[in-house]
Order: structure tokens, then C-alpha cells, then sequence
């Protein structure tokens, strides 16, 4: 068999290699995202979170496994969103951003593929164990308090094990991230948010490994079945059933045991995301998966979802048998200042009359809780020092 020797050929082949892996399948699609460039004004790689730009002589440097974990590790930054979600922490620190990104990276290949079947880690890339299992924020505020030394040449001179030395296997284009138009951004987020769910089907039809960052990143934080059984059925208009499990109100002061009537189905949920300033790209994608999890868990007849933040910026309409589009179609609007009261008011004046409203908001609402609502509200709070005083309040770990 011929010899690969156009870096564009054994990047390809590269790419091959990973999608046909059951280590790494799952990042299939993230591949396909943006635009492959080759240029010799980056020393090693480079990823503005969309696009991937490549030296070819550094990749002549590498042998056939050593590349394919480099197409990884751009991979992995652009599934983890790494040059939008971080920024803050670039502005603070590039450099010891860079590093903490590249831990985080590093760690997840090494993770799935320990015995490097399918890939090997490149002279001078970072790697610690001290780090793993932890998230690019913890990396940073831990390298803050211990600064490491500045490197020398960099891992494109393959020297050193690249453990606290300052360098990074690539170039990480946080400026060009920045530049991105919010509809470039949303565009690029929803592309990779798709591509890892499909991943994911891909990965269980080749019974891959489950990447732990990626299973954290599609995975809701809470189990709306559990959240809701409770909370819907009674309140539900289909009171169509008895059950003992919540007793007669009315026949319990005379200690008589009646079953109550319940209900089981839901014609109607309200979804109501805070879009309002406080609230990052990151905590919206979370918003996004938890209301996909309640129409899959629940399955009520009609979705009413809207976007606010000082005044409802959107609002759209799904019906069962459509949830599966919310993705794709959804379109998220906000970053003003924080109202809640808009979203009780937008209820009463469209008259929507829902079963029950669920609230998604990190809970900085300027005391403006909405006032009195007349259907029954549940509140899915990202901050656990904020809890609403009217209906129920429930946690989301971001």
C-alpha cells in the first residue's frame, strides 16, 4: 500500500480513523463542522471553535496515531466550546487559559483510548493527573495560584513532556471566536449540539465507549419525570384516575382513607428560558437539553416555548410529534435586563392557559418573581441561593 504523504491526505485519513472508531465515533460530526485550512502562520494547529487551521509541516513531523489525536484535540475544543464558553478566562489569562483548555482536552482522549489504540499523545502536549476529572475553570484558578514557568520552543519542537511547561499543543484563536456574528455563534452551537446526539447514536450502534465530557454536556441535569410526576398529575385536567398514594384531603380528619382523583396525561406546558443578560451561551445550551428532556419524558399535547428577558423576545409553538425538531428550529432571543413579570403577563394577554408553566433562569430577577400566577408554575433554578416564593423551585447543576 502507498505511503500518505500529503499532509491533506493523512489528515483525511486521520479523520477516517476517528469516525470509525468506537473510542472516538461519537465526534464524527463535530469534524465535519467549519472549514480545514493548511497554513504555515500558525506553528502547530489552531481552532477558533468552527474552524480548524493546520501547519503541514508540523503535521509531517507527526506519525499516523500522533495526528489523529491533534484532529482530536481540535475536535474535542470545538465539542466543548471551549473559545466561547471560556472568553472571560482568556481576557484574564490567555496563556494559563490555554493550558487549562488543553488539560481538559488531553485528559478526555487519554480517558477513552489509555492504552493509545487508536491515538498518542504528541511530544510536548499537556497532560497532568492532578487535573483530571476537573473542568477548564478549576484548571485556571488552580494554575493562578501556581503559575507555571514559560516553556521554551513550544510542542511543535517536540521537546519536554509539556507538563507545566507553559506550552500548549495548539493555538487556540480566542480573538477570531469573538469576531463571530451572535447568529455565526448560535449557528455553530446548535450544529455541534446536533452532531454529538447524532455521535451518540453512532456510538451505541457500534457499542462505543461513553466519553464522560460529552455525556455531561447531553445529558440533563434533572429527572423531569421525577420532577413532574408529582407536580402534573395533580393539577393535570384529565383527572380521569383514583390513586391512594396522595389520600382524600377532605376524609382525612375523620380518618377515612379515600383516594384522590389524578391524572396522568397534559395538554398544555409553558417553557419560559431567561434570556436575559446574566445568563452565558453555555447556561442557554442547558436550558435548551432540559426543555427537549421535558417534552421527551412528559409528552404533553402542545409546547408553548418562550424566550425573554425584559419582555418575551420569542415565542414558539410545538406539538407532539414535533419535539424532536426543537433543536434545530429554536430560536433563542435575548440579553437585556431581567423581567419574569413579561412572561406571567404574555400568558394571560395571548391567553395560552396552560397546565403548567415551568420557569429555566439562574433566578437573578431583581425580586420580580411575576407576581400572582394563576396556573402552576415550576421554577428550574441554576443559582441554589435563589428560590422563587410562588410554586415550586427545583435545582439545575450546570
Amino acid at each position: 500500500m502507498t505511503k500518505l504523504t500529503k499532509p491533506q491526505d493523512r489528515l483525511t485519513k486521520a479523520h477516517i480513523r476517528v469516525m470509525t472508531s468506537p473510542e472516538f465515533c461519537m465526534f464524527s460530526g463535530v469534524l465535519s463542522i467549519g472549514d480545514v485550512t493548511f497554513t504555515q502562520d500558525i506553528p502547530t494547529a489552531c481552532t477558533n471553535g468552527r474552524d480548524v487551521m493546520y501547519n503541514p509541516d508540523f503535521v509531517d513531523t507527526l506519525n499516523d496515531k500522533e495526528l489523529t489525536f491533534l484532529v482530536l484535540h481540535e475536535a474535542i475544543h470545538k465539542a466543548f466550546q471551549h473559545m466561547t464558553m471560556w472568553k472571560k478566562l482568556f481576557k484574564e489569562d490567555a496563556r494559563l487559559a490555554n493550558m487549562a483548555a488543553d488539560y481538559v482536552v488531553n485528559s478526555s482522549i487519554l480517558e477513552a483510548d489509555p492504552n493509545s489504540r487508536r491515538c498518542e499523545l504528541p511530544e510536548g502536549a499537556l497532560i497532568d493527573k492532578r487535573y483530571n476529572n476537573m473542568t477548564t475553570k478549576q484548571i485556571f484558578e488552580l494554575l493562578k495560584k501556581n503559575p507555571p514557568p514559560q516553556g521554551g520552543k513550544g510542542s511543535s519542537s517536540k521537546s519536554g513532556t509539556g507538563k507545566d511547561s507553559g506550552e500548549t499543543l495548539d493555538s487556540h484563536d480566542w480573538e477570531g471566536a469573538e469576531k463571530m456574528s451572535e447568529e455565526e455563534k448560535k449557528t455553530t452551537q446548535k450544529q455541534i449540539d446536533q452532531a454529538l446526539r447524532q455521535g451518540e447514536v453512532i456510538r451505541g450502534k457500534m457499542q462505543g465507549n461513553v466519553n464522560r465530557g460529552v455525556k455531561e454536556l447531553l445529558e440533563p441535569q434533572v429527572n423531569w419525570r421525577e420532577q413532574l410526576r408529582d407536580f402534573v398529575t395533580t393539577i393535570s385536567r384529565s383527572k380521569d384516575e383514583t390513586s391512594f398514594r396522595r389520600p382524600h384531603r377532605r376524609f382525612i380528619g375523620q380518618d377515612i382513607y379515600m383516594p384522590s382523583m389524578v391524572g396522568n396525561s397534559i395538554n398544555k406546558i409553558i417553557l419560559a428560558g431567561d434570556l436575559s443578560g446574566s445568563i452565558s451561551k453555555e447556561t442557554e445550551r442547558v436550558f435548551i437539553t432540559e426543555m427537549i428532556q421535558v417534552c421527551k419524558d412528559v409528552n404533553p399535547n402542545s409546547i408553548d416555548l418562550l424566550w425573554w428577558d425584559s419582555a418575551v423576545q420569542g415565542h414558539e409553538t410545538y406539538l407532539e410529534g414535533d419535539y424532536d425538531t426543537i433543536l434545530q428550529r429554536t430560536k433563542p432571543s435575548g440579553g437585556g435586563g431581567t423581567l419574569v413579570s413579561c412572561v406571567n403577563r404574555f400568558i394571560e394577554q395571548k391567553r395560552l392557559e396552560p397546565d403548567v408553566v415551568i420557569i429555566l433562569t439562574d433566578g437573578y430577577v431583581e425580586n420580580d418573581w411575576g407576581g400572582h400566577w394563576n396556573y402552576p408554575t415550576l421554577w428550574a433554578i441554576t443559582d441554589k441561593r435563589n428560590v422563587s416564593p410562588h410554586g415550586k423551585s427545583i435545582y439545575i447543576d450546570e
